[in-house]
């Protein structure tokens, strides 16, 4: 059975944030049960990665690593959306947009430290999308 749904994010601001919860949120009030579901953020210039769940200073530390990785100050072609928008793209493409998680009981099955990162490389919020497709 193939089971698919939008799920509409908040807005948050730059920076790397957990969305585990509204993910498993989804899971229960759809009954997933056993499978595994597909995540798609539909943006490029955000990111959904899985990482350290527990101390937040993991995801303070992506967040030096990537703008040190790359600037806004570098020459960029691509800036009509502002000094943000072109590295938005780009860390976008290296962390990347989907991500695929079994399933178990109802829960996701991930290891102790794992949560599912929204990473926002915006330095404006929006709201974000993922579509989430459950295979059971």
């Amino acid at each position: 059975m193939v089971f698919q749904y939008q799920i509409s994010l908040p807005a948050f601001p730059r920076g790397y944030h957990l969305i585990t919860e509204i993910i498993e949120h989804e899971i229960r009030n759809n009954e997933i049960n056993d499978g595994v579901i597909h995540l798609l953020l539909m943006h490029t210039s955000a990111g959904i990665t899985i990482n350290e769940n527990a101390d937040s200073t993991v995801r303070q530390d992506f967040e030096k690593f990537f703008n040190l990785l790359i600037p806004e100050n570098f020459p960029y072609s691509h800036n009509m959306e502002g000094a943000d928008d072109m590295p938005a793209h780009l860390k976008s493409s290296l962390i990347g947009q989907s991500l695929m998680i079994p399933v178990k009981n109802g829960r996701l099955v991930l290891g102790t430290w794992q949560g599912i990162y929204l990473c926002e490389f915006r330095n404006s919020a929006f709201p974000r999308s993922v579509f989430l497709t459950a295979i059971s």
